[in-house]
């Protein structure tokens, strides 16, 4: 092939790319704009299990009831609610309702999400993006688990509350992958897609999260917890120890990009965590970690 005809094939082919591209960020516009985001594939359990904690006037036994119906999401409550991380004390529970009494509804929340994004991976819509999914399952997770450990250990923030917000803090990323599912020759240029969901995986979280009806506190937490630069007085917020657990489980094995954070990470400052201390709170912590991220499955 000559070299003219060779670079005409590659313009060709970026140019293509630009306009998958370009599509794809349009329909994320129009759905954006459009309001009453969903997440394809959600099961619809857990879309039950949140209008119910939405409602202010909910009960326990409603919430136990609607658990009660999706077998494999109850036995996942008793599990979580008898883990080391949730049940220091030892001492076990053996049905629903005593699970739910125990863990909180904000952990109810995260269970739910937990298992709706694990029946994700076996979706037919996703079908191939096993990988991807299984990478931001684990982030997911990590997050979840950092953000509560930093809350229980060094602010006065609702650690269930914090695990909470870390698990939905990649509900933006898990949602335009499954728009991208329909777009599979985005794939083809990742350097493209991963500015795409850079630019606006938070926007839609925090879109997806009203329409869920998530309390505001997690919303605002989800959609700033990448503004580093963010200063404020008085005790941390769960958009602060947010923004902690995402640089942890970002940047964590990673010493010389953990320090650059730590300047501008203004959360950071001032829990006085500079890369040796945010090593060493990971390594005291690692059992509690651990211990969060086999509860979530």
């Amino acid at each position: 092939m000559s070299l003219a005809r060779q670079t005409s094939t590659t313009s060709a082919a970026h140019s293509d790319e630009a306009d998958v591209a370009f599509t794809f960020v349009q329909a994320l516009a129009a759905e954006l704009s459009g309001g009453k985001i969903e997440l394809p594939g959600f099961p619809h359990i857990v879309m039950r299990v949140q209008k119910i904690l939405g409602d202010e006037k909910a009960d326990a036994g409603r919430v136990v009831k609607v658990l009660g119906s999706e077998p494999v999401l109850a036995s996942q409550m008793v599990r979580m609610a008898n883990s080391a991380a949730l049940n220091p004390a030892g001492a076990r529970v053996m049905d629903l309702r005593a699970a739910v009494a125990r863990v909180g509804l904000d952990t109810v929340r995260s269970a739910t999400i937990a298992f709706a994004m694990r029946q994700l991976r076996d979706a037919p819509l996703l079908k191939g993006l096993e990988a991807p999914l299984g990478v931001l399952w684990r982030r997911s997770v990590l997050v979840a688990s950092l953000s509560c450990v930093v809350a229980r250990r060094l602010t006065t923030v609702n650690p269930d509350t914090a695990m909470l917000a870390g698990l939905l803090q990649s509900i933006g990323r898990l949602y335009i992958l499954t728009r991208a599912s329909g777009h599979r020759a985005l794939f083809a240029d990742q350097a493209n897609y991963h500015a795409i969901e850079q630019d606006w995986h938070l926007s839609i979280a925090a879109a997806l999260l009203e329409n869920w009806g998530i309390a505001d506190e997690i919303v605002q937490a989800v959609h700033e917890s990448e503004t580093l630069e963010r200063d404020t007085r008085g005790p941390l917020s769960l958009t602060d120890v947010l923004i902690v657990g995402t640089i942890l489980a970002e940047h964590h094995n990673q010493p010389k990009v953990l320090q650059a954070q730590v300047q501008c990470a203004k959360p950071l400052q001032r829990l006085k965590l500079d890369a040796a201390a945010c090593e060493a709170f990971i390594a005291e912590s690692a059992t509690d970690i651990e211990s969060l991220r086999e509860a979530l499955g």
